[in-house]
Formats: C-alpha cells, sequence, structure tokens
C-alpha cells in the first residue's frame, strides 16, 4: 500500500457548490470539519484555486489548513496562517498596463490583483462587481486610471470577466497579440453564471506548475499525493498524483481520466451538494495510515 501524505483540492465544485447558505461562499461544516480533522492528523491539505488566498481565508483558517495552497492559478504559492509567500509570479509592467488598457478600450469589465488586493477602474461597478464579491469576500479596491496605475503595483493576475460563452471567445480573440508573453486560461463560478473569468499570468503559470512548487517545497512526491477535482482542466494537477478522484459533478471526460488511473487509485465520488468529497476521503481513508475515530476526535 502507497501512503497519501498530501491531498490537492480544487475548490469549486469541489468543497464549494452553488447552494448560498449551504455550501456557499464557504463549505458546508460537515466538509470542513473533516478537512481540520484530516489536517490535525498530519495530512497536508492544499488547495488549488484560480481566485486570490484571501478569498479562502474562511477555509484556511477554519480548517486551521497552515500549509502551502496554490492561489492565483497557481501564480502565487503561499501559507496565509504563517505568512510565508514561497512563490510570486509578477507580470511585466509594461505588458500588464497594455493588456488592460486593450480591454479598457474596448468596454470590458476587468480586474487586477497583487498578493493581498484586488482592483477595478472607477466606473466600472456594477452587478458584475456584486457577484465576484460574494465570492471573493472582498469588495475591491478602486482606481481613477486602472491601467496607468497599474504601475505602481506588482501584479501576480489580471481577471477581464466575459458575459457569457459566446463573449469569452471576443475576449480571447482581443488577447492574441498578447498570447506569447501571457498565459490565458477560462473558469466559471456556479453562483456567477453565465459569467466567464479569464485568468492572465506571466508566462509558465499553472495549476499544474503550482502543483510541482507544492510537492518540491513539502518535500512529498506525487507518488504520495492525492488530487480531487470536478473540471477536465484539474487533470493537469491530478494527472501527477498516485492517488486521483472526481466529484459526481465532474465533467465525464475527468471521470474517465481518472478512472485510468486504475480501480487501487482512483474513485468517484457524490456531488459537490451532497458533499461527495467526504464519500472520497472516506474510499481512501487505508491509505491515510491513520485511524478514522482517533482522528474526528
Amino acid at each position: 500500500m502507497i501512503p497519501i501524505k498530501w491531498i490537492i483540492l480544487d475548490i469549486d465544485g469541489v468543497i464549494i457548490g452553488e447552494k448560498v447558505g449551504f455550501n456557499s461562499p464557504d463549505p458546508h461544516p460537515k466538509v470542513m470539519e473533516q478537512l481540520r480533522s484530516l489536517h490535525k492528523s498530519g495530512i497536508g491539505v492544499s488547495l488549488c484555486t484560480a481566485k486570490p488566498h484571501f478569498a479562502i481565508k474562511s477555509i484556511i483558517d477554519g480548517a486551521n489548513l497552515n500549509n502551502i495552497h496554490i492561489t492565483d492559478g497557481g501564480g502565487v504559492i503561499i501559507d496565509p496562517i504563517n505568512k510565508i509567500v514561497a512563490k510570486k509570479k509578477v507580470i511585466d509592467a509594461r505588458l500588464a498596463q497594455e493588456v488592460l488598457q486593450m480591454y479598457l478600450n474596448n468596454n470590458i469589465y476587468v480586474e487586477f490583483y497583487t498578493v493581498d488586493d484586488y482592483f477595478i477602474q472607477a466606473g466600472q461597478k456594477s452587478s458584475i462587481t456584486k457577484d465576484h464579491v460574494h465570492i471573493l469576500q472582498r469588495e475591491p479596491k478602486t482606481l481613477a486610471s486602472l491601467s496607468t496605475d497599474s504601475t505602481d503595483y506588482e501584479i501576480t493576475k489580471i481577471m477581464p470577466i466575459a458575459k457569457d460563452e459566446k463573449d469569452r471567445e471576443r475576449l480571447t480573440s482581443l488577447f492574441q497579440p498578447f498570447a506569447g508573453s501571457l498565459e490565458l486560461s477560462w473558469g466559471v463560478h456556479p453562483v456567477a453564471l453565465p459569467l466567464q473569468f479569464g485568468i492572465i499570468t506571466a508566462p509558465g503559470i499553472s495549476k499544474k506548475q503550482g502543483a510541482i512548487d507544492i510537492s518540491e517545497t513539502s518535500n512529498i512526491p506525487f507518488e504520495n499525493m492525492l488530487a480531487v477535482g470536478d473540471s477536465t482542466s484539474d487533470w493537469q494537477f491530478i494527472e501527477m498524483c498516485r492517488y486521483g478522484a472526481a466529484m459526481g459533478n465532474a465533467s465525464p471526460q475527468l471521470k474517465k481520466l481518472v478512472l485510468s488511473k486504475g480501480k487501487d487509485y482512483s474513485f468517484v465520488g457524490g456531488s459537490v451538494d451532497k458533499h461527495g468529497l467526504i464519500d472520497i476521503l472516506d474510499h481512501f481513508q487505508p491509505m491515510f495510515g491513520i485511524d478514522k475515530d482517533k482522528s474526528s476526535k
């Protein structure tokens, strides 16, 4: 039996769902208790998200996950409890300014992020802002000119927000001149659909690279890791781990990829709204090498 010593968890669709007050904006208390007990027993638990660390502070603090996490899509690797920034990849200031101005010129809602804050331009506050405040649990700071003032900050992520999938195609097309210099990926959040969230980072940044950073920083090989996700894009870090799991609400393609690891190393749990992560943790309990009853005390 190959023991599991570390878990990497996607957040939205895995521990956070779309039922406001039930599992949004924070996980259900039953899921939080499982994370807290597992980490207390000595298993590392890293959250993996495109969100900034302050948007998941309540989860990290509530479960006392005092180890490093993948935030900003891999742009920031951080342990907020111990105030350790293990990695911070900053976007070139000139490129950041050009991208921001390009989207603003096209009347597109856009934000930029530093390690500890996020910013919008005066006059852009709208219903999109309200939706995002629910997700991030923090109001943005407002600047007179987002592009001009951006040079005063170390930017880790730029986030243009499309109105729907069709609008996402337009925003992606506008980004093409920067494609060789920056990375662009897309994400969604169940409580904000049909909005599409663009994730622009420095070159080489991804959740996969974030997982590599977790392994190197923790000195835990992928052989001893379990990763859990719900979207096909999560396969980029699940694939590297010996153990993989998908939620019941995961895409059919991810479920198929996860199960390709073989029955001893894979599992598909229930949906996020039925605490599917608990199914997964219970399934892999023997590989944690801990007594479940003792770990819950």
